[in-house]
Formats: structure tokens, C-alpha cells, sequence
């Protein structure tokens, strides 16, 4: 979700405000106390429990303009006891990463279900990571992408696109394809175009392709639409696809590419083709 920064910090300071009220001084092994009025933690309990001033806690909870570290962020999600989403939603709208996010850490790979529902697709289906590298993908998606998803390969997109010309004989029109897909790099990562993994593949790209290094300058910025995706396969002759990307909610970082044949000059099912 976007935000005016004021409401961004608002809504944050409301959340917290809820959660450190539905919190008893019994949970959280605080002395209840002989004159407490309401049954919720105190601001100066809170900022205790989060190793904060109250000052601070008390700014934050206002929604004046201060700096909460991730680190803080850490704290007040323990402290108060927040699910996943939860914690999600309030690094969102302090505008943080979560160091403990899986985005952050480096996922080992797909929730298992995941690998079990891409293989039951007949369509070439793939899952990404948020480095763009494929983590899971079916037969389809294999024999389609010449080179990428081979035994062995490189399964990162984004060194295929740019660094193997096996992409540019097999996706037509590479030239204004490419383009875009950099310009979607952009707007898809957004503000965590600074996590150290993805910061070293756009420096690789960088020293590795002159036609990513200009364009990445051109500092364009398009959403992931998806539409429709032609490909010159070298046995399979011309297919037309149209492609739809989805989002997985447990793990929003990742995302399922699926690339439905369509039109004239479908080609083969390249599931049935040997």
C-alpha cells in the first residue's frame, strides 16, 4: 500500500496504540498496580518493554516525524506479541525492512505446496524470487526458456535476459523487451534496490551489459503488467503467449509467472512436443 508519509506515520502510531492497549501488565509479567484505569499497557510500559524513552515511544505513537530503526521495530513487534502479517504491516508503514524477513535473509526455496501447484500446471509456469532467480518452474516453462531453466544454468532472469544470447535469439523483439524488464526491475524492487544481493547482480549487470547499464540511467519506471509474449523457439518455431504474474500472499516477495498460449501462430503444447 502507498501513503502520504503524515498518514503513513499516523496509521503506524494508531496500530501501535491498539495493540499496546489489547496488552494486560499480566502478559507481558508487568505488576498490575492498585490505581490503573484501564486494563492496556502504559506508554512508559511499553517503551520499556521496547528498551525506548517514553518520549520517543510517545512521538512514535503520535505520529510525529522521527526515525524508528528496524532494530526498534524488532522490539515492539516481540514486545506486543505480533502474528507475521501483523509485524508485516507495521515495518510497512514504518518504512522499513524487516531483517528477519525472508526477502531479507535469502530464501532457501518455494513453501512446498507451491513446487506441487506450479507442476500441475500444463502452461510454462515459473516462480521467482525477489532476485528475479527461479526457484521453482515446470516442464513447460523449461523447454520454452532455451538456456535459462537447463540443468545446470544460471537460473537467474535478469543474467539470462542481459548476459546469454541464447535470450536474445529466443524472445522477440529482445531489444524493446529488455528495456522494459529493467524499467520493471526498478518499480518492482523499489526501495529495496539497497539489499546487498540485488545491489551486486545490478552492479554485475552494470559491468556486464552496455545495453542494461544505459538503460538502468534512463531511471524509467513500469509496473509488471504482463500481455502478451512472443518467442522464436529454435524446435518449436514462433509461440505467442499472454503471461499473468500473481503475487504469493505468504510470501509477497515471490512470484508465479504463468504464460497461457494465445492467438495465431500458437505453436505446439510444449508439454506434448519431445
Amino acid at each position: 500500500m502507498t501513503l502520504p508519509a503524515a498518514d503513513q506515520r499516523l496509521a503506524l502510531g494508531k496500530f501501535l496504540r491498539a495493540h499496546r492497549e489489547r496488552l494486560s501488565p499480566a502478559e507481558v509479567g508487568l505488576p498490575l498496580g492498585r490505581r490503573r484505569r484501564a486494563s492496556g499497557l502504559r506508554r512508559e510500559e511499553a517503551a520499556q518493554l521496547c528498551e525506548l524513552s517514553t518520549t520517543w515511544y510517545t512521538w512514535i505513537e503520535q505520529g510525529r516525524d522521527v526515525s524508528v530503526s528496524p532494530q526498534a521495530l524488532v522490539r515492539l513487534a516481540e514486545a506486543f506479541s505480533l502474528s507475521r502479517a501483523e509485524r508485516a504491516y507495521l515495518f510497512e508503514m514504518a518504512g522499513r525492512r524487516d531483517p528477519d524477513s525472508d526477502d531479507a535473509k535469502g530464501s532457501a526455496g518455494p513453501p512446498p505446496h507451491v513446487a506441487d501447484v506450479i507442476s500441475t500446471i500444463t502452461a510454462p509456469a515459473y516462480l521467482l524470487d525477489g532476485t528475479w532467480t527461479a526457484l521453482a518452474w515446470n516442464p513447460a516453462a523449461s523447454r520454452l526458456f532455451v538456456g535459462w531453466l537447463d540443468e545446470g544454468a544460471d537460473r537467474n532472469l535478469l543474467r539470462y535476459i542481459f548476459l546469454n544470447p541464447a535470450a536474445r535469439a529466443l524472445i522477440s523483439g529482445w531489444e524493446d523487451r529488455a528495456r522494459r524488464v529493467v524499467a520493471e526491475l526498478r518499480a518492482d524492487r523499489g526501495p529495496k534496490l539497497n539489499s546487498p544481493e540485488l545491489r551486486a547482480l545490478i552492479e554485475e549487470l552494470n559491468r556486464e551489459s552496455d545495453p542494461f547499464a544505459r538503460w538502468w540511467e534512463e531511471q524509467a519506471v513500469l509496473g509488471r503488467e504482463g500481455g502478451e509474449r512472443t518467442f522464436e523457439h529454435p524446435e518449436d518455431g514462433f509461440l505467442r503467449f499472454v503471461q499473468s504474474t500473481f503475487n504469493l500472499a505468504s510470501h509477497p516477495d515471490f512470484k508465479l509467472v504463468v504464460l497461457t498460449q494465445a492467438g495465431p501462430g500458437k505453436g505446439v503444447d510444449l508439454n506434448d512436443a519431445a
